[in-house]
């Protein structure tokens, strides 16, 4: 398998996405011409360095690049103001500088903590995300979106900073628990069910083997798929004032069930938009705009990938419709006090749908959660 390069066209702010196997123990050879000095600190999680670490390691040493390790606690919860008080101390007691590196080793956690970390450690400094899960590889290592949780709702505090460098190395999904395995997989479905009708039909028929074991052919197909669509995507909206907003398809649904649950291992993040796209296609159904067999058809290819699409799927109580309202009215999308969904006339066909109707969808949860 060869490497394949993706590119997000952006001005100065252009970058590589580089797609293939083994890319961790070549990852010196990309970084190195980059660097000012040969030295990098990689922040990552406990779990990524466990099962990753030494892979990585062995390609920074190749090239001659020290670096040291910055070693997180893994889950949702380490998105928060604590943790990036805690990453951006520590980047500081290392001495890093404006012109030095940092490398973002890990899933979309890790990805969204450090990139916002970077982009306000000494006014910003370049980092590279070299993503290990496929939630990440397909979608949050690329465009430049970082964040962190609060109180009040999902990635409400954060910037747009690009990465300098997108390493996408597929095997290290091979260590991948495959709950996270299933959860990336819901935002690899996302590119089909917003504008390639195609790709969804080909993850009908090839989804299985992209999931088993086995699979890296079709997991390297996908990830250069979705990067091909997002960077198209983020090229024509960075900052998400139009069209990038599309991408969202089944998010502002699904952050509101993870508030409502805390942020925690109860519900992933790409298990929350597996039941948010289900949710967004019968909101569609619901107001005359989609055909009720595109609706089906999705729900049963997401059920059969082992992914949430009804409330009743979800193992914990995700409270009332009201307290989901109230999250969904936190969204980053809301304007003037009210939502903006994305929502679809047909599978490959999303639309953003602006000033919805609130009582329309406090309605409609109120009967999806009573299912």
């Amino acid at each position: 398998m060869t490497i394949e390069k993706v590119e997000v066209t952006l001005g100065e702010r252009s970058y590589d996405i580089q797609i293939g196997i083994e890319l961790l123990e070549k990852a010196g050879d990309f970084l190195l011409p980059m660097l000012k000095r040969p030295s990098v600190v990689v922040v990552t999680d406990e779990n990524v360095t466990a099962a990753q670490g030494e892979r990585l390691k062995a390609g920074l040493g190749a090239a001659d690049i020290s670096f040291k390790f910055i070693i997180l606690p893994p889950g949702e919860a380490t998105k928060s103001f604590l943790q990036l008080e805690k990453l951006t101390s520590a980047l500081l007691d290392l001495g890093g500088e404006r012109n030095d590196l940092v490398i973002a080793f890990g899933g979309g956690v890790i990805g969204d903590l450090t990139g916002f970390a970077c982009s306000i450690l000494r006014r910003g400094c370049q980092f590279a995300q070299l993503p290990t899960t496929l939630l990440a590889q397909v979608d949050s290592a690329v465009g430049g979106k970082t964040a962190i949780n609060v109180r009040q709702g999902k990635n409400l505090i954060g910037a747009f900073y690009q990465p300098a460098l997108v390493l996408a190395d597929i095997t290290t999904l091979e260590t991948l628990p495959k709950r996270q395995l299933r959860a990336g997989y819901a935002e690899t479905v996302k590119y089909g069910l917003i504008s390639d009708k195609p790709f969804f039909e080909w993850l009908e028929t090839s989804g299985d083997k992209l999931l088993a074991d086995n699979g890296l052919t079709e997991r390297q197909y996908a990830v250069k798929k979705c990067c091909e669509e997002k960077a198209a995507i983020v090229a024509s909206d960075e900052r998400e004032h139009g069209a990038r907003a599309i991408l969202n398809l089944g998010h502002t649904f699904g952050h509101a069930f993870e508030g409502a649950l805390g942020y925690s291992d109860k519900l992933l993040h790409g298990e929350a938009v597996a039941l948010g796209m289900a949710l967004a296609f019968d909101f569609s159904v619901r107001l005359n705009l989609c055909p009720k067999e595109d609706a089906d058809r999705v729900r049963t290819h997401l059920s059969k990938s082992g992914l949430p699409t009804n409330v009743s799927d979800l193992k914990a109580n995700a409270g009332t419709a009201g307290e989901l309202m109230r999250f969904m009215l936190r969204d980053k999308k809301t304007e003037a006090g009210k939502l903006t969904l994305i929502l679809v006339k047909a599978i490959g066909e999303a639309h953003i749908v602006k000033a919805a109707d609130a009582s329309e969808i406090l309605s409609f949860l109120e009967e999806k959660i009573t299912l």
